[in-house]
């Protein structure tokens, strides 16, 4: 049975009330527009003659599209999450950043509207289900000095535009700030970096740059709120890699458009993707596909794992089962969708496969496989950077994650069928589950 790690006596402190200062601003409602004063208040800007909300636009007549989904997450985190003290705390602040930079791309695109002129051109996005090796395959790309790969600061906090001097860009103020928030859940969880390392100078999944459109599973991971789920799983999503667009702009202003191998190329990832392909087609059209494979029984037990230890960063109220039961009905519904959407709506020339259990054995071995179908050169140099980040990364570094299939409460039997069209079209071989 899955058992929440102990918290730090501190948290336990904050959580018991006894932290005034955390306690007075835990205890501050999430409503819109006291949310959007206090994030003009902290960049001491005034709202807008005649009101409304176009500082936080965009520079769209269409910018306050954000509302919707922000109407329907408020209600949910007030009512559904069942937030600690630290947890509405540490929420308050999220949600103050995304509203924030929402302020801060708004004046930087109309002192700069130049920004949307930026080509984004042939990005390569790997996705796949959680727990694939999306996040080692990643890292691995961004040993390539042809390849930019955005660190979390740079998706936190991009603007303004980071600068391509390195010794600037080390020294850029935003990287302990974002490094400080990166690292907080874990802080409070107690055991969340033997799943997963969260930090500043890191390669970061671009969920977050749709965070700034509140259409976004950033929060679903984080909280419970069943309200919000049902809605993003029924909104237009578009809006959101339109943000995540402009965030890579954003990021790409001012720096070199080629390297010494030929144009620079984004190199993006996330899970949350899988979800949503056509969307990402539709904003990115000459996207390439790193798609991972594994067996969803053990991708299960482990994304369940990390969004619980998540979750009880910020709730109390944790169920595993719960958790395991919503990831199983997405997962399959995204598997199953992958398997319809293969053939005929993912660019067969453009989209490539990589198995986990190939992988782990053959890393740079397989990405050179990845190489080769995307048409990329692998000099021998680049090969070299990916072994000695490797051998720079030992396995359970930062302690063991311990997971277990039985916590689901599901039957091994009845989710090998269900996932058995998947495993059958991709070739997934099974796993013994934990």
């Amino acid at each position: 049975m899955w058992e929440a790690p102990a918290r730090p006596e501190w948290v336990q402190a904050v959580n018991a009330g006894g932290i005034l200062p955390i306690s007075e601003v835990a205890e501050l409602p999430f409503t819109r527009d006291g949310l959007l004063a206090e994030a003009r208040a902290n960049l001491g800007l005034d709202a807008p003659v005649g009101g409304g909300v176009a500082d936080f636009g965009l520079g769209r007549p269409d910018g306050d599209d954000f509302l919707e989904p922000l109407a329907v997450l408020l209600p949910a985190l007030e009512e559904e999450a069942e937030l600690t003290v630290i947890g509405r705390w540490i929420t308050r602040r999220f949600l103050l950043r995304f509203l924030e930079v929402r302020l801060q791309l708004t004046r930087l695109l109309r002192d700069d509207p130049g920004v949307r002129d930026e080509e984004i051109v042939a990005p390569l996005f790997v996705t796949g289900a959680p727990r694939t090796g999306t996040t080692i395959l990643h890292a691995m790309l961004a040993q390539d000095p042809a390849s930019r790969v955005p660190e979390g600061w740079e998706l936190l906090r991009p603007v303004p535009p980071p600068s391509p001097d390195p010794a600037r860009y080390a020294a850029d103020a935003r990287i302990p700030l974002a490094d400080r928030e990166l690292r907080l859940p874990g802080q409070v969880a107690g055991e969340l970096d033997a799943i997963h390392v969260y930090r500043g100078r890191m390669h970061k999944e671009c969920v977050s740059s749709m965070s700034f459109s509140f259409r976004s599973e950033e929060f679903t991971a984080r909280y419970r709120v069943p309200s919000y789920v049902d809605y993003l799983q029924h909104c237009d999503v578009t809006p959101a890699y339109e943000t995540h667009k402009l965030v890579l702009q954003v990021l790409q202003r001012g720096w070199p458009a080629t390297s010494e191998r030929g144009p620079v190329r984004w190199v993006l990832k996330s899970p949350i993707h899988l979800h949503w392909l056509p969307e990402l087609l539709g904003v990115y059209p000459d996207a390439s596909l790193a798609i991972t494979h594994r067996d969803p029984l053990t991708v299960l037990a482990s994304v369940t794992s990390l969004v619980a230890t998540l979750r009880w960063a910020h709730s109390d109220h944790v169920d595993f089962a719960d958790i395991g039961a919503y990831h199983e009905a997405l997962y399959l519904s995204d598997l199953d969708g992958l398997v319809d959407r293969v053939d005929d709506t993912l660019p067969e020339d453009r989209t490539h496969h990589v198995h986990y259990a190939e992988f782990v054995h053959d890393q740079v071995g397989q990405i050179a496989g990845l190489y080769g179908a995307l048409g990329w050169e692998l000099p021998d140099a680049t090969e070299r950077a990916m072994h000695e980040y490797l051998a720079s990364r030992p396995k359970d570094k930062h302690g063991v994650h311990e997971y277990s299939f039985a916590d689901l409460r599901l039957d091994p039997g009845a989710e090998r069928a269900k996932f058995a069209r998947y495993r059958s079209r991709f070739a997934v071989p099974e796993e013994t589950i934990r």
